[in-house]
């Protein structure tokens, strides 16, 4: 546990809503303390996303000042009440607690509402790359319907969502056809997946593969302007879903989006992820890892729209150098 003594810290946090690189700071604040329900970990890796900046600019607005950095590796410092099943020492993987605390994984130590063991043999930077690709991409594929029997094409299969994506959906039995660049064609290519490039000729690429059309299409491509592609591929514009660049789009043209869907229960499919990528399986391009005071760097690179994987931030101070 840490030294109550000297319990300060350093965090990324904004006190007003704005651009990232205007509002977001590293301060020097005091260790929370984990309330019912919480934990707290010393930082190992702190996974950074575009979700980040649009939290900068007021989506979900809350309380504040507030921090970044939603997916988080760690060891338990400290333990709230009413939890169970998780020791002081343990390494675990999920998420903090962005919405109710004043910082969030971007830290030296953050609290967490949701977390479960990392599993042996997975590093925990591999680890903070997992939750929330993990959860987006699950959470969309079965708003389109997981079925072994069909074909589901992946557009933007080289984000994080989409590598994620493409490899549950290839777990769960379906056939995957990704559109990707080629920085992760190969490995697509590797995991099962049958890849073809984006751009001019998409339309007769996909279909050559499918022999016709698809029955599914994720758009996780955080550029957008495909999208009636992507229908035509499909064949009706109810069987394509987009969480990426093509969201203004969509209602427009009769496509789905995140936003627009039903909310679904969770089910926690992180556990059975993160054991996979473990055993060498399942995992996350990591495109680069800055020490936390570092964070605008991997800003800039984020913003830019050249990342090519997740970004992570090492709170160096905890042993990560």
């Amino acid at each position: 546990m840490t030294d109550q003594t000297t319990a300060t810290m350093r965090a990324v946090r904004f006190h007003e809503y704005g651009e990232a690189d205007t509002v977001l700071r590293c301060e020097t604040v005091p260790v929370p303390e984990p309330g019912p329900g919480r934990i707290r970990v010393a930082v190992h890796a702190c996974g950074l996303a575009p979700a980040d900046w649009a939290l900068c600019g007021g989506l979900f607005a809350g309380a504040l000042p507030r921090g970044i950095g939603i997916d988080v590796s760690g060891t338990v410092d400290a333990v709230g009440a009413e939890v169970t099943g998780v020791e002081i020492g343990d390494l675990v993987v999920g998420n903090a607690d962005w919405r109710e605390a004043s910082s969030a994984g971007a830290a030296d130590y953050a609290i967490m509402d949701r977390w479960t063991p990392v599993p042996a043999g997975l590093d925990p930077v591999r680890a903070a790359a997992l939750p929330m690709a993990v959860d987006t991409a699950n959470l969309h594929l079965t708003l389109l319907g997981i079925d072994p029997d069909k074909t589901i094409l992946i557009h933007g299969a080289g984000s994080t969502i989409g590598y994620a994506a493409t490899q549950i959906a290839l777990v769960r039995g379906m056939r995957v056809i990704a559109t990707a660049g080629p920085t992760h064609a190969q490995g697509l290519r590797g995991l099962g997946a049958e890849v073809t490039s984006y751009g001019d000729g998409m339309v007769e690429r996909v279909r050559d593969i499918a022999d016709g059309t698809v029955d599914l299409v994720l758009d996780t491509s955080p550029v957008g302007g495909a999208l009636p592609d992507l229908i035509r591929i499909a064949g009706d514009p109810t069987h394509v879903l987009t969480c990426g660049g093509s969201l203004p789009e969509a209602a427009e043209l009769g496509a789905r989006d995140s936003f627009r869907e039903p909310r679904l229960e969770r089910v926690d499919v992180l556990p059975e992820f993160a054991q996979l990528a473990a055993a060498g399986r399942f995992g996350i391009p990591i495109a680069g890892t800055f020490p936390l005071a570092e964070f605008g760097k991997a800003l800039e690179i984020s913003r830019g729209g050249s990342a090519r994987g997740k970004l992570l931030l090492i709170p160096e101070e905890n042993g990560n150098n």
